[in-house]
């Protein structure tokens, strides 16, 4: 039996709470990340992130991606943003391959790239490593907002100190934003 209230012991089906807390407390006081570092997590897969088949649970792993995005921005800076000017966080779209499974008290590691931006998303890369093989991989599209709208990427990165980092957009990066531009909204019955 689980103890869910020892340290650690979120529940499972819940945000990883514990997990999150401990981001806050110790990605600030980690190396600083410019944009184009790379951020890495080294995680364990608990017995709470596994589905029925007993392995990471494919919605656990776009959570735990999220856990790795809150990393990268408290390192690069972007959290004290967040907190001083009432910015928010939003994901707008995500595509994600999964290949090798994850088994409850695996060890892994969770990288996190900014890969690029256009006048409104930023572009995440992450994926999960397991002995030097890609478990699994997203691209993450994102927005910093503010009172409910989004707010331009040069705001925010003239925030950060960074207003001339714009790489040019990779073109599998620029290929899915075009696919998914092409998307009827709301979807079609």
């Amino acid at each position: 039996m689980v103890d869910r209230n020892a340290p650690g012991g979120d529940q499972s089906g819940m945000y990883p709470l514990v997990r999150l807390a401990k981001i806050f407390l110790t990605s600030p006081k980690r190396t600083p990340l410019a944009p184009d570092d790379t951020g890495r997590l080294d995680m364990i897969v608990w017995p709470w992130d596994c589905d029925i088949f007993a392995e990471m649970n494919n919605g656990r792993h776009l959570t735990l991606y999220d856990l790795g995005r809150f990393d990268y921005g408290a390192r690069c800076g972007l959290l004290p943003l967040l907190k001083t000017k009432g910015w928010g966080l939003v994901v707008a779209g995500s595509t994600i391959r999964y290949r090798k499974r994850l088994l409850p008290f695996q060890k892994y590691r969770l990288h996190t790239r900014l890969i690029g931006r256009d006048d409104r998303w930023y572009y995440f890369v992450q994926r999960m490593e397991r002995n030097g093989e890609v478990c699994s991989a997203g691209l993450i599209r994102t927005a910093v907002t503010e009172k409910g709208r989004i707010l331009p990427t040069q705001t925010v990165a003239e925030a950060l100190g960074y207003p001339d980092w714009k790489p040019e957009m990779p073109p599998w990066v620029q290929a899915w934003i075009d696919a998914d531009d092409s998307r009827p909204w709301p979807p079609e019955e």
